[in-house]
């Protein structure tokens, strides 16, 4: 059983990974291809979001006192703006230079975000819960991602309950758009893995950005 920063990080690297497969892609003129990337990289991070601001950020208000609301407002913040960045990336063409450049402002504050959340938040948070509260709550996290929308949506509450009530009802039309969409494959997402980890994995995230 994995441990909340364990379940965390794993998102992360996972986000990571899909954007170094859409970067390879972007880079061979492959459209098609980055744009399955495009389409799980926005999945990933959607479902991610709801599940911290579900779960994650009202156990640090809960533990943390002044400080832990303090951390959960200034993350739901960044979340926003990623979410406002990826509707309007949404109406943008993969493929062109307008479209990357808004996907590496995206991964640079994902990655700065994200950052934030393994160095302060959750060595904050992880004392206080122990672990076996953490493993809970990673259980209880990993479950709500599959009960959130699979979409950003900036208009939408983001605290419970009404994020969680407003998941429930964006979630199946957010199901319908992806039944339309393209996406990688198992075996595709395990060659991106394997490949992120061979090339260095977060050490090679600033080379990303210069991929052209």
């Amino acid at each position: 059983m994995k441990t909340l920063t364990e379940a965390i990080k794993e998102d992360h690297d996972e986000m990571y990974q899909y954007w170094s497969a859409y970067k390879k892609a972007y880079a061979a003129k492959d459209v098609d291809t980055a744009t399955k990337w495009v389409n799980q990289l926005r999945w990933e991070v959607a479902r991610h979001a709801a599940g911290e601001e579900i779960v994650v950020y009202p156990l640090m208000e809960k533990n943390l006192g002044e400080k832990g609301k303090k951390l959960a407002d200034h993350d739901r913040s960044e979340h926003l703006q990623v979410k406002k960045d990826l509707v309007t990336l949404e109406g943008l063409q993969v493929g062109t230079t307008e479209f990357d450049t808004l996907m590496n402002k995206i991964m640079d504050h994902l990655k700065h975000h994200n950052d934030e959340e393994e160095n302060e938040d959750l060595p904050a948070l992880e004392p206080v819960l122990g672990v076996d509260n953490s493993k809970a709550a990673a259980q209880s996290f990993s479950r709500t991602k599959k009960l959130v929308p699979t979409r950003a949506h900036p208009n939408a509450p983001d605290k419970p309950p009404y994020e969680t009530l407003a998941g429930f009802l964006a979630l199946p039309i957010d199901v319908i758009r992806d039944f339309f969409d393209t996406w990688p494959t198992t075996d595709e997402k395990d060659a991106a893995e394997k490949d992120y980890e061979t090339h260095g994995g977060r050490e090679q995230l600033n080379k990303l950005k210069n991929v052209r």
